[in-house]
This record gives C-alpha cells, sequence and structure tokens, in this order.
C-alpha cells in the first residue's frame, strides 16, 4: 500500500507537499488561534509538517493518515526531531473513509481531497470526525486567471478547464454546502516555487544516484520538461489555498 513511486522520488526532500512555505504553514496555525490541547486529525497528512510545528508552536496533539510509507517514516522522524513524538501519531495507512473515535477540533484534508471524491465528499468525511463548534482544513487549487483554452488547462495538468473553479465560485461552493468561510491563507507564485522548483534537484540528484533504475528515463523526462511547463501554466494559471470552514 503506496503512493506510485514517481512521487516519492520526485517529493522525497519536501517536508510540505503542497505549495505552502514553513511561513505560510505558520501563518494558518496563528490564524486558525489554536489553544494548547486542541485535537488536529489531518487526513493525507504526508511527512508531518503541519502537525509537528503546529504541536510544537501551540501545543496541538492529533493524528495524521497518510498512504504514502516514506512519508510517514518522515512525519515520524520530524516528531522526533521537534520533540512533540508525545503528542502527534502518525499512521501509514488509506485514509479514505477515516473516521476518528476520538472527536477533533480540526479536521484536516490539505490537498488530498481525492480521499473523499472530491471536495463535497471529502468535506462530509472530515465532518464525521469533528466535534462541536470545530473547524475543517481543506486545501485546493483554483484559478488564479481562468485559462483561456483547455490545451492550457492540460498544461496546468488538469483534465479541463471544468476542474476548478476561480476563487470566487471556490469560496461561494463552500457555503452552498452549509459552511462558513472562517479563514483562509493562499499559496503565492514563490510558495508555488518552492513546491515545484525543489522536485527538480531532488530528481537530478536522484538521477545521478540511480541511473538503471526502472524510473530513470521517467524521471529524465520530467526533469526536461517540468520548468518549461511549470513557468508556461501552472505559475501563471493555477492558485492553491487552505480554507477554514465552520457549519452553519
Amino acid at each position: 500500500m503506496d503512493i506510485p513511486r514517481i512521487f516519492n522520488i520526485t517529493e522525497s526532500a519536501h517536508r510540505i507537499h503542497n505549495p505552502f512555505t514553513p511561513e505560510k504553514l505558520a501563518t494558518l496555525g496563528a490564524a486558525l488561534r489554536l489553544e494548547t490541547g486542541t485535537r488536529v486529525l489531518d487526513l493525507g497528512s504526508g511527512s508531518g509538517e503541519m502537525l509537528c510545528t503546529w504541536a510544537r508552536d501551540h501545543g496541538v496533539v492529533g493524528t495524521g493518515i497518510d498512504l504514502s510509507q516514506l512519508f510517514t517514516e518522515q512525519a515520524k522522524r520530524r516528531a522526533e526531531e521537534l520533540g512533540v513524538a508525545d503528542r502527534v501519531e502518525f499512521i501509514h495507512g488509506d485514509a479514505t473513509g477515516y473516521v476518528s473515535d476520538q472527536k477533533a477540533g480540526v479536521a484536516a484534508c490539505v490537498g488530498a481531497s481525492w480521499i473523499g471524491g472530491g471536495v463535497a465528499g471529502t468535506i462530509a468525511l472530515l465532518a464525521q470526525s469533528l466535534g462541536p463548534g470545530g473547524i475543517i482544513l481543506i486545501g485546493e487549487p483554483y484559478w488564479r486567471q481562468m485559462p483561456p483554452t483547455e490545451d492550457v488547462a492540460r498544461g496546468c495538468l488538469a483534465g479541463s478547464i471544468s476542474d476548478f473553479l476561480g476563487l470566487p465560485e471556490l469560496l461561494a461552493s463552500f457555503g452552498r454546502l452549509g459552511y462558513d468561510v472562517v479563514e483562509m491563507v493562499l499559496a503565492d507564485q514563490d510558495s508555488w516555487d518552492r513546491y515545484e522548483a525543489a522536485k527538480w534537484l531532488t530528481m537530478r540528484r536522484w538521477l545521478e544516484a540511480n541511473p538503471d533504475d526502472d524510473l530513470a528515463k521517467e524521471v529524465q523526462t520530467q526533469l526536461t520538461s517540468e520548468p518549461t511547463r511549470y513557468a508556461a501554466y501552472t505559475r501563471e494559471y493555477l492558485g492553491w489555498g487552505v480554507f477554514a470552514l465552520m457549519a452553519r
């Protein structure tokens, strides 16, 4: 049970597997006014940076579940490094359909809404683990500017323009699901750069160490094409943000 190996390769050096910098992650934690002892559930927790740093900075406790064995191991090491291993736990597993036995003050799925079959399904899933008055965190892409053609949308690795909404439409969609948007922190082009461009050095170093690996050709193809594709499409057209929601 694991994610496709290509992601374990290209993002193996990432602490944050979304277009967020540590500063933006800290901004989000502060914006939520987290209290000591708040329980946080993080579905698709990656390398655990959100839970670990919030446990250090705000005294939260919680659980993260992620399908990547590598990222889960990195999360456990990060918890030890930051001295919070007694407050957070990380489980290697499939977060699809996961409901916590302990109600959370914050239930999050930041950049992995496929676990609920999309935004609406993921919000409904998270709500099952949320205590009264709790906050749902959902991390989602949106069109920073609307692509002029379907080819441009595909250049952003979307299937079509209709895959994503503009920011106002995305915010309105949360309201139609019965939620107030109570906070948001948005990626910018610099944080996108840190997410995407960091992969390129990782790929190059991996290729130097693994020239005969079965995936070497695929990794080299990505390394050759990704800088130009990213600069022409994703960097210009695609936004991303984390949105805090409370049920009406």
